[in-house]
């Protein structure tokens, strides 16, 4: 069987707004193994998002445990937190969150400076680039790309530092149904090459159809998985 790369165990998350206690997560426990692409979905207001930025080391949980790659990460510093979460995840958002004055292999290289990675580094950008296909547009800024290829070098800039997990936030979200599939296709295929592991969160059930695991998240716990 393969090994676990998330394990997430009773995480709770509790935000105070004003004297009003929000709990975003009640208890939730996952299991995500290695080279597993799985869609995590949930209506507005279920905890998804809160659980996407737990997974993605971008918040911290209330209680509850969670080991990255096999490595407690719940209780970790905001800096620890920060050096994990560049080693270890890959994020593709909606909106691309491209830098619009660098080129797509600048853009790609940020990953590799904020590790400190000096060698071999526009070499590694490069190899990211043409594994989305893009060898074409290597140096061309994000306003001389369609949507689609914008989402392509997000998507070699997450591939970059061969994290233990991508997480893909409406991945298709900003594009037409052609070219969001395209983008679809290319991680799947990225997941079989490589055994990438894919964490997609989606509205989209198109998009989690083509999971190989859907988990429903409601009301802050795991309603079911399929």
């Amino acid at each position: 069987m393969s090994e676990p790369v998330v394990l997430a165990q009773n995480l709770t998350k509790m935000y105070k707004m004003g004297d009003v206690e929000v709990h975003a997560l009640r208890g939730l426990s996952l299991q995500i193994n290695k080279g597993e692409v799985v869609a995590i979905v949930g209506p507005s207001g279920s905890g998804k998002s809160t659980l996407m930025n737990i997974l993605g080391c971008l918040d911290h949980p209330t209680s509850g445990s969670y080991l990255l790659d096999g490595e407690e990460v719940s209780s970790l510093r905001d800096d620890q937190l920060a050096n994990i979460r560049n080693r270890k995840v890959g994020f593709i958002f909606q909106s691309f969150n491209l830098l619009g004055r660098q080129t797509a292999l600048s853009n790609v290289e940020l990953p590799l400076r904020y590790a400190g990675t000096s060698a071999g580094r526009k070499e590694k950008a490069r190899e990211a680039l043409i594994a989305v296909g893009l060898e074409s547009r290597i140096n061309h800024k994000p306003t001389e790309l369609s949507g689609g290829q914008q989402q392509r070098v997000a998507i070699a800039r997450a591939l970059v530092n061969n994290p233990a997990i991508i997480m893909a936030d409406e991945p298709t979200g900003n594009l037409d149904s052609k070219v969001g599939q395209e983008i679809i296709d290319l991680l799947l295929n990225l997941n079989k090459e490589r055994g990438t592991t894919l964490i997609i969160v989606t509205h989209d059930p198109r998009v989690a159809d083509q999971a190989q695991r859907i988990i429903r998240v409601r009301d802050g716990v795991v309603e079911e998985q399929e």
